[in-house]
């Protein structure tokens, strides 16, 4: 769509340590497209509210399944529609920390609402990144905006690392490589 083409971007996929969230034995690519498949029955029942948030934003809806199944599973690791201690809100994750993103969360844990919330949230980083490394293409712009969503522009430096201050120390590699996954399995 508008921000790149998620099929185009480069990824290593998951770390070991993201990996080993499902005990696999392996990492990478293959680790991330498992991870994926793992959630991808959780993931069938918000497929029509993805696809309408995607087409609303000009975002890949695989790239919104992807980073819904990175950050909750598809939901199957939330308490009430919150997560990471109560710091983040929703299937994807929001943050309502006041002291990181500071946000207001809006609709039920898994409404269109709040998936439009978070994709908003997502292009208003991608953006950022296009200001803050205008020579990078837009495929790396755009993975620089997934790994801003993690951790805010101001963590990402560089393109050649722009994963060294996220989670896992992979989160744009591996919800890239998801996202490759979901735009081959129906997003």
């Amino acid at each position: 769509m508008g921000y790149g083409n998620i099929r185009s971007v480069e990824t290593s996929g998951a770390s070991g340590q993201t990996a080993q969230q499902d005990k696999l034995g392996y990492s990478g690519e293959r680790a991330s497209h498992t991870m994926a498949q793992t959630d991808m029955g959780r993931m069938s029942q918000y497929k029509s509210k993805i696809m309408r948030v995607g087409q609303r934003n000009g975002v890949d809806p695989a790239l919104i399944a992807a980073i819904i199944s990175r950050e909750s599973r598809a939901g199957n690791t939330l308490t009430d529609g919150w997560g990471d201690f109560g710091n983040a809100w929703g299937l994807m994750q929001v943050d309502v920390n006041p002291n990181g993103g500071g946000h207001t969360a809006i609709g039920g844990w898994d409404s269109e609402e709040h998936l439009n919330q978070a994709t908003g949230i997502l292009v208003d980083f991608i953006n950022r990144i296009r200001n803050k490394f205008p020579d990078c293409s837009r495929e790396q712009q755009l993975k620089g905006g997934i790994a801003a969503y993690n951790m805010g522009d101001g963590n990402v430096h560089s393109y050649s690392g722009v994963d060294e201050n996220t989670t896992g120390g992979d989160y744009s590699n591996d919800v890239t490589a998801r996202a490759q996954w979901y735009k081959n399995n129906g997003y």
